[in-house]
């Protein structure tokens, strides 16, 4: 499925034109004048792959934010944006804008009460949400609000949505709103383009952050903070990767384009780069889309990874025979780079037959045209970045957060790949290691600060750098190093700190382990609380001759003793501080069902201490 071939543009020429854009509308009109008739966003309905060109969105884009203006939105006005993953995301995302209008992501996760905080602290005038599933959860919030009247729909509401609703409410559908502007095109797009005159430093987005540690907070995004990371990226791609038309680059889009990653790693970034995104039809299905679509990006969060490396394994495991020596073999040639060793002659010959046969099946797997997967959202475990570089899937992982664009850091293909690591920064991004440790960031990339919360602000920036709340160091080539969130780093009875994300990291790495959490702060000791992997519980389950049952099996003193032999293989390889010396097992996996996880699939440690936190206290008494 590659794309269709249209006039290159090379890497040098784009990232330049991104630092000199004056705002992403700005971007999007230039490079849609010039791809025309190019593919951009593409989705997959009643089974058939659906595009749209760079100057069909420009169309409606000119179109929508046309409405929006009559709508009544004035310059500053926030809107809100509840969807999944679909071209009319982006599409509202550029014509909020247009429109002079900042836009408001919100989680399609999130609850009545998360969707009730978001309209009032942003001061939302209005919202555009994807359909009448998404608008049972937002439509009591957005009545119960003080400012926000405006209703749109993506696909239509059901009557029924609108009738319990105060009579002051307006609810508009998205097809009506663009078709009555049809004939006014060229009008609106010269009128987008002369009210387009927002610069790098004006807000373009308030991103709330997801919640690991309480109630989300809105980052205040500047035009340049993310445009500054689209060009830095596609520095990038022009130093670290073969020469040729940038434009060819097809981005699979699967993380939600509310968190700040996708947002700018995989929506604006192809657009900086007059590239194109398909959207994903879920995680279900997203195999089978890697493999139809044939991407050459897709940005993914550790926890995917995971996932994919524990089904590949199990995968080779049933072929048996030359597939698992081969892949015992491409592990050994993996673990031998990363070490810094070099291969010898035998090696070497080895690595080629590895090209040639097991990588290069896997690769097909992942479409055949993969140039790399890129890592970010949470922290990845080295062992995982291995068992992806020896099957020959190239994982860059980075590093950053919503306050900073959200990209600070990312590994480079053609310097050292460093699993441990999470690369040196972007072109035009100081780092600065505080004598605590902490890391702090400078530069265009750095957020305004929080909406509506000054006290909060001034505790993170400060002399100009944000102070990002995480620890590391760099080490001899520049690379960032990564040790543990500042606030999540335990700190044991003895005054001995642990890291806890490293301890959790591991212990997910055992077949029989799934989710882990640590707990032990002014402790003797750790422990934690562990989610069993589901397929190897049934499995013990149905070999012991009792009842499959998840819930009765954490009950049973024997299942418990095998899921801490796991715990206790991790530890033989920890230190004394590190140990996990006890477990309960979790009632059911951690979800953003349950909110014990972000939609970014980061845990909730404060959600699971309220859960947990009694039983977990009392693994020390006695």
């Amino acid at each position: 499925m590659a794309p269709p071939k249209f006039p290159p543009l090379r890497p040098a020429r784009l990232a330049a034109r991104v630092d000199a854009a004056p705002n992403l509308v700005t971007l999007f009109l230039d490079m849609a004048d010039e791809r025309g008739e190019a593919p951009f966003l593409s989705r997959k309905l009643a089974g058939v792959w659906q595009t749209l060109s760079w100057a069909q969105c420009r169309d409606i884009v000119a179109s929508l934010s046309a409405a929006l203006i009559g709508l009544g939105i004035k310059r500053g006005d926030r809107i809100a944006l509840v969807s999944e993953n679909r071209p009319e995301w982006c599409l509202a995302d550029l014509a909020i804008m247009a429109a002079g209008g900042i836009t408001v992501p919100a989680y399609t996760t999130n609850t009545q009460a998360d969707h009730s905080h978001i309209l009032g602290n942003s001061g939302a005038r209005a919202v555009i949400v994807s359909g009448p599933k998404l608008a049972a959860t937002l439509l009591p919030a957005v009545a119960a609000s003080d400012n926000c009247r405006i209703v749109i729909g993506i696909d239509p509401l059901k009557d029924g949505q609108s009738s319990d609703i105060v009579d002051e409410l307006h609810i508009h559908q998205w097809q009506a709103i663009v078709a009555a502007r049809a004939g006014h095109l060229a009008e609106d797009i010269a009128a987008m383009r002369a009210r387009t005159q927002m610069q790098r430093h004006d807000l373009a987005c308030l991103i709330y952050t997801s919640g690991t540690g309480g109630a989300p907070r809105g980052v205040r995004q500047h035009h340049g903070a993310i445009m500054r990371n689209i060009a830095g990226a596609i520095t990038i791609i022009e130093q670290d990767f073969e020469p040729g038309d940038v434009q060819g680059e097809l981005f699979l889009s699967f993380l939600p384009l509310s968190h700040a990653y996708e947002h700018t790693a995989g929506q604006y970034m192809p657009l900086g780069m007059g590239g194109q995104i398909y959207y994903a039809e879920g995680l279900e299905k997203l195999a089978a889309n890697i493999e139809e679509t044939q991407p050459t990006f897709m940005v993914v969060v550790p926890r995917l990874f995971e996932v994919l490396r524990t089904r590949i394994a199990k995968q080779i495991e049933k072929q048996g025979g030359v597939a698992v020596t081969l892949l015992n073999q491409a592990l050994r040639l993996a673990r031998k780079e990363a070490r810094g060793e070099p291969l010898n002659i035998a090696d070497r010959l080895l690595d080629a037959a590895l090209e040639r046969t097991i990588r290069k099946s896997i690769r097909a797997k992942f479409g055949g045209r993969l140039k790399g997967l890129v890592a970010g959202g949470a922290p990845l475990n080295p062992e995982v970045g291995v068992f992806f570089s020896a099957i020959g899937i190239m994982i860059l992982q980075g590093y950053g957060q919503t306050e900073a664009g959200p990209v600070i850091s990312c590994n480079r293909p053609r310097a050292k790949l460093k699993m441990h690591t999470v690369g040196p920064p972007l072109t035009g991004v100081e780092v600065r290691i505080a004598p605590d440790g902490e890391i702090l960031v400078r530069g265009e990339l750095v957020m305004d600060g929080y909406w509506m919360n000054d006290a909060e602000s001034h505790k993170v920036l400060q002399d100009g750098w944000l102070l990002t709340g995480d620890i590391g160091h760099c080490d001899k080539d520049g690379h960032l190093v990564i040790t543990d969130r500042k606030k999540d780093i335990l700190i044991n009875d003895k005054g001995d700190n642990v890291a806890p994300q490293r301890v959790e990291g591991m212990l997910t790495l055992q077949d029989e382990i799934a989710q882990a959490m640590v707990y032990g702060d002014k402790r003797p000791y750790l422990v934690g609380v562990v989610v069993p992997e589901t397929e190897w519980a049934l499995c013990w389950a149905r070999d012991k001759g009792v009842a499959p049952d998840l819930k009765k099996l954490a009950k049973e003193p024997e299942f418990h003793r095998a899921v801490m032999a796991a715990v206790d293989r991790v530890n033989a390889r920890l230190s004394v501080v590190e140990k996990v010396r006890r477990i309960i097992i979790a009632d059911e996996a951690f979800t953003t069902d349950n909110q014990q996880m972000t939609p970014s699939l980061k845990i909730r440690r404060h959600v699971l201490k309220q859960v947990y936190g009694a039983r977990l206290d009392k693994l020390y008494a006695g």
